[in-house]
């Protein structure tokens, strides 16, 4: 592949400890956009939490790897199901994705993007959705890049 990306796998186990250290910096970027809701230095999953991710069907997992093995950024996907009134469809919903921040703007998140939108056309999906939080502007940049637009917008008040 291309910039110090080998390849593009679906995650084992053996990919936690470099998952972990990503899920650190995700949060980290999170925390500083929403420091109400985010602590910096947490973890979305705990590594028996990977465990039964990696495992389940339904929420793939995909690493992209150096050619020494490490994990450069991964994404972390998930199908849902949906009844509309004109039939039920399928979507590959990325609940996560990150590039690891020494890497970042070398388009490993762009691989892992394609990668994902691959997946999901041939696993049958309507369409692949994700959201991103509000003052994460990098990230909105970066999703608009790769051909996303608004589908819906989430309001809250802080009470």
């Amino acid at each position: 592949m291309e910039n110090g990306v080998e390849k593009i796998v679906r995650a084992t186990e053996r990919e936690i400890p470099g998952i972990g250290r990503l899920l650190i910096q995700v949060n980290d970027v999170h925390a500083d956009a929403r420091p109400d809701l985010f602590c910096k230095g947490g973890r979305k999953y705990t590594d028996k939490q990977l465990k039964g991710i990696l495992k389940a069907p339904e929420t793939p997992v995909f690493v992209a790897l150096d050619a020494a093995g490490e994990v450069l950024g991964y994404a972390f996907c998930k199908f849902e199901h949906h009844a509309y009134k004109s039939g039920k469809i399928v979507t590959l919903y990325i609940d996560d994705l990150c590039v690891d921040e020494r890497v970042r703007g070398a388009h490993v998140g762009s691989a892992l993007f394609r990668y994902a939108e691959d997946f999901a056309r041939q696993s049958g999906c309507y369409n692949l959705t994700l959201n991103v939080w509000r003052g994460n502007d990098a990230a909105r940049r970066f999703y608009e890049t790769m051909g996303l637009t608004e589908q819906k917008i989430g309001l809250e008040k802080i009470l």
